[in-house]
């Protein structure tokens, strides 16, 4: 039975249902996103899964999160249990009974096109095996609006990932940022890292690279599977993609926050890109309900907002909010295309729209960049005001005739950054260079959950939520080590001569508040 927040239903367009009433635009592109192209109409005979998200009372908990949240209120770290976040989350009894009712009156397999309004087409992207169904416009029926929020897979494009093409080792993260070889001791505060699109790490690999650099520990260390969706971890034969985000994120966390417990989520074995889109979302249901939440998250992967779209993005976001406001740490990779994306092409270089990434983009997640990664202003989300202030004194840097076109009240990001370029990570048995965001954000959580180790040691809450305290007490004790050198042009569109941010005294969109001093947020948090 599914959830009533987030209602399952089967479309198959060959059954023809009409929906009675008049028709509400909902969601639309004018164009589908760079880089897919349109094959033509789906045949009527192609069957559909649809997901409904219904809307809920989600602002009533953004302000309940700001304020237990915000060092100095009187409920700091309070973090609400699994009820009280529903209590939030759950969606009215009219939403859920006027949704009932209309799937009721329009049977289970309706017509797709016509109960929606839509043009369900075939699309392709070079980095595609196989075309995908999506629609570039949707409808809703008069007496859903203001009760469904989001309809999935429909307007949302995840970009596939391409192929990838002398290594920083855990000793000299250690070293850089004085993180510390003392094992963690509380086994209640865990530190989770997702997985999707079929990435999976491998134990013998982690064994290898914690014989090679981390000696001082034992080498069968190792992380706790499980499973969401039907995801497994395959070992034995792979391609080195199956394992570019799996290794590196395994291999770091255990390699830097030593002793505490490491959990590896897989999340779906589909490979189809509707999946990651659907496999993000489960995973902040699963999460936010869950009785033992982790203290700390890391994720690798996103992909740019214009293709979640804005009803999918706000859904998916609303999750990670409902998951900070349990506890939960939730750091996400900023992404690598610089201002243009999560992975920059030469093509692009020269556009001066910028485009901002997602999850990394939503209020409640910390978003964590390295040197060129991915940073601006979402076209989605507004700007929080725990980044007010900050994102303010940036803006007022820029020249009038910045050539740039981005949201300039749109949240910011990155909120912080942490060295990602390149990392040794074992591939097989052979130490292989791979740098970016990837492996950025799992190198800042590891710090986070080190912490949160200590606080749970002390008997005080753990960090939560974290961007309020950054933006606040950590910004303002110089526990940060701000970057003020650099642009942000991305990685194939490196050179300066292409427009981009450029870094500066405090919070840019390049590198976020900065990198972590530990000895110093350890100060921070603990006082």
């Amino acid at each position: 039975m599914a959830s009533p927040k987030f209602q399952l239903l089967s479309f198959l367009s060959i059954v023809g249902v009409a929906s009675a009433g008049s028709m509400v635009l909902h969601e639309w592109r004018t164009a589908p996103p760079a880089g897919f192209t349109s094959l033509g109409a789906a045949p009527a005979s192609e069957m559909l899964t649809l997901r409904v998200g219904l809307t809920s009372n989600i602002n009533g908990l953004q302000d309940h999160l700001l304020s237990i949240s915000t060092p100095g209120s009187t409920d700091f770290r309070q973090w609400l249990s699994v009820d009280e976040v529903k209590s939030y989350a759950q969606p009215s009894p009219v939403t859920i009974d006027t949704f009932n009712s209309f799937a009721s009156a329009n049977g289970l397999q309706p017509n797709a096109n016509t109960l929606f309004a839509a043009h369900f087409e075939h699309f392709t992207h070079p980095n595609m095996t196989a075309p995908f169904t999506r629609t570039l416009s949707l409808s809703l029926p008069e007496e859903l609006v203001g009760h469904v929020e989001v309809v999935h897979p429909t307007t949302a494009f995840d970009t596939p990932r391409p192929h990838p093409t002398d290594s920083i080792t855990p000793s000299c993260l250690q070293t850089l940022y004085g993180i510390p070889l003392t094992p963690a001791t509380q086994p209640s505060s865990t530190f989770l890292v997702t997985g999707y699109a079929e990435n999976w790490p491998q134990t013998a690999a982690l064994e290898l690279f914690l014989q090679t650099f981390r000696s001082d520990i034992p080498s069968n260390t190792t992380f706790t599977l499980e499973s969401l969706d039907g995801g497994v971890d395959t070992q034995g034969q792979f391609f080195f993609s199956d394992v570019l985000e799996a290794n590196p994120d395994t291999q770091y966390t255990i390699g830097l926050a030593t002793g505490v417990p490491v959990a590896f989520l897989s999340v779906s074995n589909d490979t189809t890109e509707t999946e990651f889109f659907t496999s993000l979302l489960d995973t902040t249901i699963l999460l936010a309900s869950g009785p033992d939440p982790p203290s700390t998250m890391t994720t690798s992967y996103g992909d740019n907002e214009i293709n979640f779209g804005s009803s999918l993005a706000t859904k998916i976001c609303d999750g990670y909010m409902q998951m900070a406001a349990r506890g939960i740490s939730v750091l996400f990779a900023s992404g690598d295309g610089g201002v243009r994306g999560g992975h920059d092409v030469p093509i692009q270089c020269t556009n001066d729209t910028f485009i901002p990434t997602f999850p990394g983009s939503c209020s409640w997640v910390t978003s964590t960049a390295e040197a060129f990664s991915s940073g601006g202003f979402s076209d989605v989300f507004p700007m929080p005001a725990y980044q007010s202030a900050s994102v303010a004194a940036y803006l007022a840097t820029l020249p009038s005739d910045f050539p740039g076109k981005f949201n300039a009240s749109g949240r910011g990001f990155p909120d912080v950054s942490f060295q990602g370029s390149p990392y040794a990570v074992m591939i097989q048995d052979v130490v292989t260079p791979i740098e970016g965001a990837s492996c950025s954000s799992p190198g800042f959580a590891s710090v986070i959950a080190l912490i949160n180790d200590r606080l749970v040691a002390e008997n005080k809450p753990t960090l939560g939520f974290l961007n309020p305290w950054l933006y606040g007490t950590v910004a303002s004790s110089g526990a940060l080590t701000d970057i003020t050198i650099g642009h942000s042009s991305g990685d194939e569109c490196a050179d300066p001569m292409y427009s981009g941010f450029d870094a500066a005294v405090g919070w840019d969109p390049l590198t976020g508040l900065g990198t972590p001093i530990f000895d110093k947020l350890l100060a921070a948090a603990l006082a």
